[in-house]
């Protein structure tokens, strides 16, 4: 069983930053693929960036590529999203998920556990 918690979120401009964490619990958070999803109001809850295990090999929608960056620390069992040049479209509730890693995924049922989301928020 793995717990998420996420945080870090918040209102920015236009413009501006923000960075997310997913904290873990659990011993064996180093043999989970991590995924951050996305979901607005009235829309689907798509996928915005994911990492393998090891942190060797990640994804990231053509939406976000260039300017958000996922990454992870095993030893704290957090992994990250780092949000810069952020957009008003990219205003919606934030999730992290964990599914034991085999093949790194980005479809949202493929993954096992969830965090209760962190809103997001960006202003023009």
């Amino acid at each position: 069983q793995v717990q998420l918690v996420e945080s870090g979120g918040g209102l920015v401009q236009a413009g501006g930053s923000l960075r997310l964490s997913c904290a873990a619990s659990g011993r064996t958070f180093s043999s989970y693929d991590m995924g951050w999803f996305r979901q607005a109001p009235g829309k689907e809850r798509d996928i915005v960036a994911a990492i393998n295990w090891s942190g060797s090999s990640t994804y990231y929608a053509d939406s976000v590529k260039g300017r958000f960056t996922i990454s992870r620390d095993n030893a704290k069992n957090t992994v990250f999203l780092q949000m810069n040049s952020l957009k008003p479209e990219d205003t919606a509730v934030y999730a992290c998920a964990a599914r034991r890693g085999v093949v790194l995924t980005t479809t949202r049922n493929d993954y096992d556990y969830w965090g209760q989301g962190t809103q997001v928020t960006v202003s023009s």
